[in-house]
This record gives C-alpha cells, structure tokens and sequence, in this order.
C-alpha cells in the first residue's frame, strides 16, 4: 500500500484500528492473568447459558438461536470491540424489540435485519457518534431500563403458565390473552417449576456466591422434572454445534421496509453496549473504553452472527459486571466465555434440550426483578418532579407502545422540561443608575431618563418573546442600559430579540446601549452582522455599565438643554 492509501486509512480508522489496544492490552501478558481471564470467562460462560437459553426462547427465535448468538457475537465484539470487558450477547432488552419484530416480519427476515444493524452500527462508529449516550437523560435511561424490566417479566406470563406465546406486537394484550386462557384452563405445575426456580435463584447467594444461583435452579429443577416425569413444555432440539456460515434469504425490494426494524435495533443494541462499557469504566481503575470502536465490534458482531442463524446481541450489563468481579482482565476473558458455551453446544447440546421452558421463565423473572433499578426510581422520587415526571413518561411509553418511541418521548420531554428551567433561570434586574452616576450629574434627571437592566441567564428562543415585551413596555425615557456580563450564551432567536428591541425603543426615540457584552454573543452578532446596528457602529457598546451611564447622562443633559 502506498503511503497517501495508509495515511488515508489512518485517517479514516483514528481509533477503531484495534491493532495498537491489542498490543497494548496483551504486552507484559503472564500466565497468571490468564488463569484470572480464564477463570472469569468460564464463571461468565455458566451465568450466560441458562440467559442465553432463556432469552432465545423468549425473543420467539428458539434457544439454539440464543446460544449461537452468545458464541458468535460474544466472541467477535470481545475481539474487536473498544470496552476489555464486555460481555455480548442476547439481552432482555434487545428481546423486547424482537419479539414483535418476529412475530411481524419471521425469523428469516430478523436475520436480514440483524445484518442491517450491524451495517448501520458500524457506521456510526466512522462518524464517531459512540459519545452521543452521554447525551441522554439519565431519568429516560432510568426509565426505559425500569421498562424493559417490566416487559421481560411479562413476557415470561405464558412459560411460566405452561401456555404458547399469542402472537401480539404488545405485550399488554398479549399478557391479558395469556391470564385469559390460563383461567379457562389452569395448569399448576409449570407455575410451581417457575417459582422454586426463582426461588433458589434469590435464596442460593446465601449459600454460596462461588456458583450462580442460575445453573443450579437450572440443573435441580430440570433433574427434578425429570425424575417426576412431568409433563410440561420443554425447550427440545438444539443442533450439536454451530451451522456453518450462509446469508439469509432476503429481496432487495423489501429492505426499505425493513430499515426502520433495522434501526430499532441498531439503537438499542448502540446505546445498552455503551451503557454496559460505561458501567465496566466505573468498577475497574484507570481503564476507559473507546465509545466508538466499541461500536464497530458490535457492529461487526451483528454483521457475523446473523450469518450462523443468531439473533441480534448487544453488550449485557450484568455479564459484564460478573466477569469484572471474577477478576476478568483483558478481552480474552470474552473470547473465553464465548469457547466455553460453544464448548457446552458440542458437548451438552441434547441435555439443554431437555430443560423446561418454565424454568426459563422462573431465571429471566429473577433477572427482571434483579433489572429494575429501585434505588434509582427512589432517588428520582426525591429530586425534581420534571425529573420524576420524564422518567415515568419513559416507563410508561416503553411498556405500552415500543423502546425507540420511549427514547423519543422521555428526550423530547426532557428537552421541554430543561428548556422551561433555563427560562426561569433568566432574570432581568432594574439597577439604580445612581450608584455609578458621574460627579456632574443630576442625579434625580438621570434616574428620571435613564433606565438600566442586569440581565442573568442565557438569551434564548424560550425567553426572547418575554424579553423583547419586558423591555419595550416602558417609553417615558431617553436611554436604556443592559448590562449583559452574566449572558454568556445567546442563540440566534436572542439576538433577533435584541434587535427588535433596539427598533422598537429607537422607534420611539429612545437609545439603547450595551454592557459587558461576552465572546460568544459578541461573536455570534458579528456574525449576523446585526452588531454594528444595534451599537451605532459600536459607539454605544462599553466595557462596564458605569462607562455606559456616563454616556448616558451626556445624552440626557443634550437632550434636556436642546427642550430647554
């Protein structure tokens, strides 16, 4: 490659090049920190499989399904990705999304939509957006997190009961259907399989925390099952190992009705992976993740693993966080966790067919309760009612309607609710001219003719109107000051209101001057080429507001010896 080509991909690659972070990561690389990524990996690989089994069932794709996507997309985005935590794979959230999204369009085109999220991940992480997250709310992440929660519960309703999964996009009429049905015809067992399963789950950390509460529920109550030869649905064949590579069936004429499932899950899949990295960041010391290459390993995990039949993945939080408490310290323990669950498909593949879907149901009902954020929702009872009030919208939005809706809402809600605080947090003050009136004034004239305003807080669209009618309300004087040093930030609608002020008052004779202007609304009206007009040619713009009521009180006594 010549060296304009390599300086060009350089420049195109900045810091998605996972080359250098490899080397970084891997010098100085002992064998004791093997031994902690590999016993990390391993205890990941137990939590995931019974989630990985449970949420492929759930999503409607199967649990062969959830397993290869814990295999493929755990291994790429561990290998490429920006967080040497991260732990990918089905998630209660991305389910969420695809439950209805299969029960829509089939399994085939899920595969197809899963390529397309990739391919728009990937592209976000060439146009660096990965730091876009931080840009979002925390009461509408609270909200949406507390959401799915609730949904993933839900939607454990008909495993849990020993019933088919109806085929509604939403999840209220679908959970109403399922209790409907349940009472025609009731059936105890898979409900009590449920429940000592959820029930050994929470109580098992008492015993011990060395092996999760997950996989025993899952071996005792399925080993119990079957010495009781109970007769309950069960999650049946799983291929003995993963498929090999094909592209899934798709017309191109139906892409472009596909793109906005596509997107769905290019968002989640974008935002719960950098939320998770984020969580990582705050239990390790001094190790950040690269927001948008962590988008790339998602991207090009969501690009391979639709390739072996998976589902859409995206980086799972609580997996995450057991392989840094395990003692994970590179990537390989990802890359670790993926080998472990294919390791158990080759080898168990025929056992994990025998486990009850009830079961499933009984782990993700744990998972649900253990996702929702309690200690947040009480803090934000605590702080603001805007707060409290987005993050409910956001809840609400996201049980009823669907995610990428609730992010809409919970955003737009909150960019109301800010934009109404920063309109109180303007003020407009009157000041007495006579403090800083010159040694020749008439002091009982100059309060007469002069008016003078301290104006606090951000000159924006929200406050120009209000603005524009406190200032102009009065028309007995000769001269208005505003003293502008604590306006550091003035938007285009600002200073179309201070132009109409200054037409207005000279429209009734009366001059304006200004104050303390700062860089950024001084830079912005020069821009807009509206600053000369509104300080005659900078005549009536002043470094302080005495040096503005000197020249003030000179108009006045013109004016008042012109009349005389």
């Amino acid at each position: 490659m010549s060296a304009p080509a390599q300086s060009a991909s350089a420049s195109v690659l900045g810091g998605l090049n996972p080359l250098p972070t490899w080397r970084a990561e891997f010098q100085g690389y002992t064998r004791a920190r093997f031994l902690q990524d590999l016993l990390a990996g391993v205890t990941v690989g137990i939590v995931a499989l019974p989630l990985a089994l449970a949420f492929g069932v759930t999503s409607g794709a199967g649990a062969a399904a959830g397993l290869i996507t814990a295999i493929v997309a755990g291994l790429v985005a561990s290998a490429f990705g920006g967080s040497r935590f991260q732990i990918s794979g089905p998630t209660g959230a991305m389910t969420v999304v695809l439950l209805p999204v299969i029960a829509r369009y089939g399994l085939s085109q899920v595969l197809v939509i899963g390529m397309m999220a990739g391919a728009l991940l990937i592209l976000a992480s060439l146009l660096r957006l990965g730091r876009a997250v931080h840009l979002i709310p925390w009461p509408v992440i609270t909200g949406f997190t507390n959401g799915i929660a609730i949904i993933i519960a839900l939607q454990q309703l008909p495993a849990a009961l020993g019933l088919r999964a109806p085929r509604c996009e939403g999840i209220l009429p679908a959970s109403f259907e399922v209790l409907h049905t349940y009472l025609d015809a009731p059936s105890i067992t898979p409900l009590v399989l449920t429940t000592v399963t959820a029930a050994i789950m929470l109580l098992w950390p008492r015993v011990t925390t060395r092996v999760p509460g997950g996989i025993v529920a899952l071996l005792i109550v399925t080993g119990v099952s079957l010495q009781l030869h109970l007769d309950v649905p069960r999650i049946g064949v799983i291929p003995a190992g993963l498929p090999l590579p094909h592209l899934p069936a798709f017309d191109l004429a139906t892409l472009p009705a596909l793109f906005s499932a596509a997107m769905a899950v290019a968002i989640l899949a974008g935002l719960e992976s950098l939320l998770s990295a984020v969580v990582a960041d705050g239990m390790t010391r001094g190790v950040r993740h690269n927001p948008d290459r962590e988008l790339l390993g998602q991207g090009l995990a969501n690009l391979v693993a639709p390739l072996f039949g998976g589902i859409p993945a995206t980086g799972a939080i609580a997996r995450t966080a057991v392989g840094v408490r395990s003692g994970a310290q590179t990537r390989v323990a990802g890359m670790i966790h993926a080998l472990f669950l294919l390791l158990v498909v080759l080898l168990l593949g025929r056992a994990a067919a025998l486990v009850p879907l009830s079961v499933l149901a009984g782990i993700l009902l744990v998972t649900a309760l253990r996702m929702f954020e309690t200690h947040t929702w009480q803090a934000l009872r605590r702080s603001t009612r805007s707060d409290f009030a987005t993050m409910l919208a956001t809840l609400t939005v996201t049980v009823a309607f669907d995610l990428i809706l609730a992010i809409e809402v919970g955003l737009a809600l909150a960019g109301v609710l800010f934009i109404q605080r920063m309109i109180r947090s303007v003020s407009l003050e009157a000041m007495d001219v006579a403090e800083n009136a010159p040694v020749d004034a008439d002091v009982a004239l100059l309060q007469a003719r002069v008016l003078a305003y301290r104006v606090e807080g951000p000159l924006f669209f929200g406050v120009a109107g209000r603005f524009l009618e406190n200032l102009t309300a009065n028309q007995e004087v000769d001269v208005v000051i505003l003293r502008l040093r604590r306006v550091h930030h003035l938007d285009a609608s600002g200073a179309q209101a201070l132009e109409g002020i200054h037409r207005e008052l000279r429209s009734h004779g009366i001059t304006l001057l200004l104050s303390g202007l700062q860089d950024q609304p001084l830079a912005l009206l020069t821009r807009m080429g509206l600053l000369d007009a509104l300080t005659t040619n900078r005549h009536h713009l002043f470094d302080a507001t005495p040096q503005a009521i000197e020249h003030a009180w000179s108009h006045v006594r013109r004016l008042h010896k012109a009349s005389a």
